[in-house]
């Protein structure tokens, strides 16, 4: 579907994006798919849109990427319900149209010194997760392996992996199902006593497969994070303490998301000294020692 509006900025786009499928989950989580093929053929893993929930609210909402499928012109969504605007979001049906803004925001860029890509994503930033664990597979070049942690029912229906994971415990068996299918591990984490689960913080998993692995092979790993602030501050710690760089993805609210407004700034800590950066253009993905200093 060609869009009506014109560019933005140069390289973000608005387009009306037709509902093509969307699917409720427990927990108030949903996934929209949206026919965009412009904002899709440029979207990179960690990006974000700013989408329109219902015609009469003036304010769009900032919802990071989990899939996109360019040969089908589409993009994936997962949100949970926080507020009238995605509550109005929900309600959403096949074959309307929502205003979409996007591909925002600059994206995780996989480390080429380092071939083992630890993912790890908490609750609603799942979806970036999701996204560069498929981008990576399908660049080739690296060997991503993804941890995902939430505390509400999953927004997938978790499978027993045919895959081993060297260095998880034994009884944490359940992946993602759709990575599992493209033959990507990934495990799950979850202190409600999901079955096939680790029991207890997704970045205490991390922690257990970092502890397996010798020095030579902690210089091959990067870590790549998006979840709430507590999640990404202790990935912060993570990558510390075992010595290996770390990208974070931050969650902040967001007002113009092209920014203008300047709402989402956030102190970024350089060897220069301390600086006031957008997380929406500037970011959303950050050094996570630049963002999280007192980890340093």
């Amino acid at each position: 579907m060609s869009s009506k509006h014109p560019e933005h900025r140069g390289s973000i786009l608005v387009e009306d994006a037709r509902v093509v499928s969307h699917t409720a989950w427990e927990g108030g989580q949903y996934v929209i798919t949206l026919d965009a093929p412009r904002i899709a053929a440029r979207a990179k893993a960690g990006a974000f849109v700013h989408l329109t929930c219902d015609p009469h609210l003036p304010m769009r909402r900032p919802l990071s990427l989990q899939r996109v499928d360019i040969t089908r012109g589409t993009i994936e969504i997962l949100y949970k319900v926080v507020g009238e605007g995605t509550r109005r979001l929900s309600a959403a049906r096949v074959g309307e149209t929502l205003s979409c803004m996007g591909p925002i925001g600059n994206g995780f860029a996989a480390d080429p010194q380092r071939s083992r890509a630890l993912l790890v994503g908490g609750g609603v930033g799942l979806p970036p997760m999701v996204f560069l664990a498929e981008a990576l597979h399908a660049a080739g070049g690296h060997d991503p392996i993804v941890l995902l942690g939430s505390e509400i029912p999953f927004p997938f229906d978790p499978t027993l992996s045919r895959h081993t994971a060297a260095g998880i415990p034994s009884g944490v068996t359940h992946a993602h199902p759709e990575l599992d299918a493209l033959g990507i591990v990934s495990r799950l984490s979850s202190g409600a006593g999901f079955d096939g689960c680790y029991a207890g913080y997704v970045t205490d998993l991390a922690c257990e497969w970092l502890q397996s692995l010798g020095p030579r092979d902690l210089e091959q790993v990067a870590i790549y994070a998006c979840g709430p602030t507590p999640m990404l501050r202790a990935v912060a710690r993570v990558a510390r303490r075992f010595n290996v760089p770390a990208q974070v993805s931050l969650e902040e609210y967001m007002a113009c998301a092209v920014g203008g407004c300047a709402g989402c700034a956030v102190p970024v800590t350089t060897t220069e000294g301390t600086y006031m950066k957008r997380v929406c253009v500037d970011g959303p993905v950050f050094n996570a020692q630049e963002v999280f200093p007192e980890s340093m």
